[in-house]
């Protein structure tokens, strides 16, 4: 069994910070290929922060605000979200593969790379 659990959702003031955990349980074929993704009801799955094989990927909208991190043992990754925005709101996800392949951002921050996902935890900033 392999299981991802987020945490540190919440609500937030614009302007403000968040950090969000993931902790990564049972057996994972790759702890290298993982990261953070958000959705908002009724549209697409959105990659926000990853990590694939020691390189970091972040998406466009959250470059210089976001920051994915990593413990030593991998058993932990962490989103830290600054400067947070009401376009943030949304419920984030943590997403690992076991089928872990060195690829672009492009392919990194696509939902399809990933087979297994936390529940979500949600994030709210106020306007």
């Amino acid at each position: 069994l392999a299981q991802l659990t987020e945490s540190g959702g919440g609500t937030a003031q614009a302007g403000g910070s968040l950090r969000l955990s993931c902790a990564a349980s049972g057996y994972f074929y790759s702890r290298n290929c993982i990261g953070w993704f958000r959705q908002v009801p009724g549209n697409e799955r959105e990659g926000v922060a990853v990590l694939n094989l020691g390189r970091t990927f972040y998406s466009d909208s959250v470059q210089g605000r976001f920051n994915i991190s990593q413990d030593d043992t991998k058993d932990t990754i962490w989103l830290e979200m600054n400067s947070l925005k009401p376009e943030d709101t949304a419920k984030y996800y943590c997403a690992a593969t076991s089928d872990c392949r060195m690829l672009r951002s492009e392919g990194a921050l696509h939902d399809s790379t990933y087979n297994v996902w936390g529940k979500g935890t949600q994030v709210t900033v106020s306007s």
